[in-house]
């Protein structure tokens, strides 16, 4: 039996991914700021699929436990076999232009944190020589976007961080795979991003994780289409570019 650690568990894409690997029969420990918050999950995880789920509290901005919270993670549980790195923040782009604030938890929460509590694991995992690593990562990291490119930019350093892990840990034997989802409808998104006939179902989402995971893939565009919609706006040249409204 296989054991992942969820960072930020309580988001909807990893409720959905977990539910998806519970169907393989993977046990669990949950992390998030609020424990209660996982406690309806972790029960419907061990009713539904017969699986062991543990809860553990992880603040991602507390830097200075990340290694303390790791090694706690692997000597209470034996070890790990996977990661998942699923928390995120996303404010709105006028917002950040005008508060510091914003912008910095956003390159705090998506991209700093990450880096702390990613570079302890890999260590962990190369000498291990065997697991993955997988971090939800956007389409909005792919090309800086007058719309985005703050929280852009935060994504695009987890993106870069993530394809140079995964050079580093491939000899190793260690999957590193990188998501990166187009619009979503989740909490985090609500009142953020605007209806639109792109925003996709985090079940769909969840499930190309699953699968991509199966198959040891290096990078997932969720949903498909978004590898189309990404290349066509990375080759537009800059000098038309920096003229649209997207």
């Amino acid at each position: 039996m296989k054991t992942v650690l969820v960072l930020g568990a309580s988001s909807t894409i990893a409720q959905e991914t977990v539910r998806q690997l519970a169907k393989k029969k993977m046990d669990f420990v949950l992390t998030g700021r609020k424990t209660e918050d996982l406690q309806a999950l972790k029960n419907d995880l061990e009713i539904r699929h017969d699986v062991k789920v543990n809860v553990k509290q992880f603040n991602a901005l507390d830097f200075d436990r990340h290694e303390l919270f790791f090694n706690e993670v692997l000597e209470e549980f034996d070890g790990i076999d996977g990661l998942l790195l699923m928390y995120g923040a996303m404010a709105d782009q006028k917002e950040a232009e005008n508060s510091f604030a914003l912008s910095r938890n956003m390159i705090d929460v998506n991209y700093t944190s990450a880096v702390s509590i990613l570079n302890i694991a890999a260590n962990y995992f190369e000498q291990q020589k065997r697991g993955f690593i997988c971090a939800v990562s956007s389409v909005a990291g792919d090309r800086g976007r007058q719309s985005n490119y703050i929280y852009g930019s935060t994504k695009a350093g987890l993106s870069v961080y993530m394809e140079g892990l995964r050079n580093r840990l491939h000899q190793s034997g260690v999957q590193v795979l990188t998501v990166k989802p187009g619009m979503v409808d989740t909490k985090m998104t609500y009142g953020v991003v605007e209806d639109s006939p792109l925003l996709a179902s985090p079940v769909k989402v969840a499930a190309d994780i699953s699968k991509s995971i199966a198959k040891r893939k290096d990078v997932v565009y969720t949903p498909w289409f978004w590898v189309i919609i990404m290349l066509v706006i990375k080759l537009i040249p800059e000098w038309i570019f920096k003229r649209t409204d997207i």
